[in-house]
């Protein structure tokens, strides 16, 4: 279980980049989190994996402090944007990641996914040799590598070629299957469509939908279709408010 309970952080004073946010995942829930840009969703993201620390509030994964070692290992993030060691090859990334976790028979897997991501003839690039798109499947690969219970992906098909990205759908698909939590943020929202059994919808740093995708559809009944065309109504209606 992931248990945020008022987490709050700003960049500025008086400035929130999120506020007051509270919602649980619990185990086996894969979660969409969408939003316009700058809504707070990769802030979200990074203060869940202990990357910036929160002005207040408290989140739990599994029951432990999300800073926690005991949670880090439950846990595996891939950023927007990687930023891979410069010197370190793709290979000795996946390395790197299997001694942090203490994986001793890490090879056959990090073999699977470079295989899986078309990176076994590019394994011996330095990090400041990749492509965007490969250092986007370097940090997909190692995030999957130490079988983690919970999963947080920020925009992760960004950058990548059409293969990968039906491979990143598929690991999202067995990791669903084999009972793990996942978060995703995206702007694509017929892979939200696709995955998630619960919504969670932000705008200008606060929660404006936490509920399953079905529940939005009844609420916007019959008249509103698309994923597409109800996120456009909601965001709209919750910026037209703060307006008044």
């Amino acid at each position: 279980m992931i248990k945020l309970i008022n987490v709050t952080k700003s960049f500025k004073k008086g400035e929130f980049a999120i506020k007051d946010l509270n919602f649980t995942l619990e185990a086996g829930q894969t979660a969409g989190l969408i939003g316009p840009n700058g809504a707070g969703k990769s802030t979200t993201i990074k203060c869940i994996a202990g990357l910036l620390r929160l002005d207040s509030g408290q989140i739990t994964i599994a029951g432990y402090p999300h800073t926690s070692i005991d949670a880090k290992r439950r846990m595996a993030y891939v950023p927007e944007m990687p930023e891979p060691y410069p010197l370190l090859t793709a290979w000795e990334h996946m390395q790197f990641v299997a001694q942090a976790y203490g994986i001793r028979n890490w090879k056959p897997r990090a073999e699977e996914l470079f295989e899986r991501f078309e990176m076994v003839d590019n394994r011996n690039k330095l990090g400041r040799e990749l492509s965007k798109g490969m250092r986007q499947k370097v940090s997909i690969c190692a995030a999957f590598l130490h079988d983690p219970d919970f999963i947080m992906l920020d925009e992760p098909l960004v950058g990548l070629d059409p293969k990968a990205i039906r491979e990143v759908k598929n690991l999202i698909e067995e990791e669903k299957t084999n009972g793990k939590t996942l978060l995703i943020s995206t702007h694509i929202l017929d892979t939200v469509e696709r995955f998630a059994d619960r919504l969670l919808i932000m705008r200008t740093g606060e929660l404006i939908w936490n509920d399953s995708p079905l529940a939005l559809r009844q609420q916007f009944g019959a008249e509103v279709q698309t994923l597409e065309d109800i996120f456009f109504t909601l965001t709209q209606k919750s910026a037209d408010d703060a307006r008044v």
